[in-house]
């Protein structure tokens, strides 16, 4: 097989969440462990840092990876889903793994895999930590797929866990309340491994504090540790913190991060105290390392998505938040940005909080509903249906490149055209 069918092979056998939803999700970690045992646990081979939460987790994966990479180190990252390339998903120091690294391991195991008929996400943990092992990584960034607990990454033992935050998304499988989340979520708290949370958040707080004590394990809430001060952005489209500590003493002036989005100050903080922590646990980090690797994250890892501009004139930005919090920081971020007119091209997919996320659109607008190419999309015509119930009005477009092709058209050049609502929306965009 070459890499098109290798990769054709692999989303045509295995089930995948993002294709077909909550089918493709295992209840437990015996595949999982099962492919780490034939493959003679790869991930003990090196450090790992565990990245869990609802949202942030992306962002947070990319920068500590980034800051890791500065300070000398050879790091893995392993993150989902992908936008463009399935290769995204397995990096090292930001480099994709190799089309024929791909076709080997799904030829060299392919029996094993056929035996165990694994999802999706359970052969593709196997593969990142194979291939971490094989280039002799310091250090993987690991990112929670879904959940913590019963998520196929949750075999490792990491150097440090962190969790960035609680919120409603995945409800029919993680649970209807930020409690049952969270304990899902601080599945990935491990015997006497270090704990961050990014956000204190009073129906969670406590079971992270009785967890985190069951096991012996170090907790700190970032946001009880840091804060920041003042933020602009640059010329340059940075964004400059000043961020001060809990007695409001500055500790990083002039702090310079290439990721732009208002939801971005959390994940900086929760970042920043990942790493103070690191340090603690023997990483050597200096602060002209942390520096440069924040002002870098896009070009050490090729992140994607995340408040990222595609045009000007008129200005065209995008972003993969599409649950209620995620898309709650991108409507005030919208706000922020100067524009005549705004054109939405907004698509969802079928199993998410449709009203609570559609009530949260700017009403002035023009909306352009449309679809991604798979599965899970929520068709245009509902999607229309539903956002006419909260108010908003529009035109469908089961064609997402249609879609975006007429929000161009009808744009002036002092207009914003932004793109979202579904993280496999933006991929087909970018």
């Amino acid at each position: 097989m070459n890499y098109k069918e290798t990769i054709e092979f692999l989303f045509g056998q295995l089930a995948m969440y993002q294709r077909v939803g909550k089918v493709a999700y295992k209840a437990n970690l015996d595949n999982s462990m099962k492919l780490d045992a034939y493959l003679n646990y790869p991930h003990r081979s090196f450090k790992t840092i565990h990245v869990a939460g609802t949202n942030g987790k992306g962002s947070v994966s990319h920068s500590l990876a980034s800051v890791l990479s500065e300070s000398g180190l050879k790091v893995g990252l392993y993150t989902s889903p992908h936008l463009k390339d399935f290769r995204e998903r397995i990096k090292v120091n930001g480099e994709c793994i190799g089309e024929q690294d791909v076709v080997d391991f799904v030829k060299a195991h392919k029996g094993i895999i056929e035996e165990v008929m694994p999802s999706f996400f359970e052969m593709t943990v196997a593969m990142a930590f194979d291939h971490f092992r094989s280039k002799d990584v310091d250090v993987a960034v690991i990112e929670v797929g879904l959940g913590g607990r019963l998520d196929s990454t949750n075999i490792i033992i990491p150097e440090l866990s962190v969790i960035t935050n609680i919120g409603l998304d995945h409800v029919a499988i993680l649970g209807a309340n930020l409690g049952l989340i969270a304990k899902e979520k601080a599945g990935v708290i491990k015997q006497g491994v270090p704990v961050v949370v990014g956000e204190t958040q009073q129906e969670t707080q406590l079971i992270f504090e009785a967890i985190s004590a069951e096991n012996d394990s170090e907790l700190v809430f970032a946001d009880q540790l840091l804060k920041i001060g003042l933020s602009m952005v640059s010329v340059n489209e940075r964004q400059i913190f000043q961020v001060d500590n809990s007695v409001g003493e500055c500790v990083y002036k002039d702090l310079e991060y290439d990721l732009l989005g208002l939801y971005q100050h959390k994940n900086i903080i929760t970042i920043l105290v990942a790493l103070d922590v690191l340090k603690k646990r023997g990483f050597e980090i200096t602060e002209k390392q942390i520096r440069s690797g924040l002002s870098n994250v896009v070009r050490n890892t090729g992140l994607l998505g995340r408040w990222q501009y595609l045009g000007y004139n008129p200005r065209i930005i995008c972003d993969t938040g599409h649950n209620v919090e995620g898309v709650s920081y991108v409507v005030e971020q919208i706000k922020q940005t100067p524009y005549q007119n705004l054109h939405v091209v907004w698509g969802m997919v079928s199993d998410k909080s449709h009203k609570e996320v559609l009530e949260l659109l700017p009403r002035n607008a023009t909306y352009y509903f449309t679809q991604a190419s798979m599965e899970r999309s929520l068709p245009c015509e509902m999607l229309l249906a539903e956002a006419k119930k909260v108010g908003l009005a529009g035109e469908v477009y089961k064609n997402s490149q249609d879609a975006l092709k007429n929000a161009k058209k009808n744009a002036g050049v002092n207009d914003l055209i932004f793109i979202g609502g579904s993280t496999f929306l933006v991929a087909e965009l970018i």
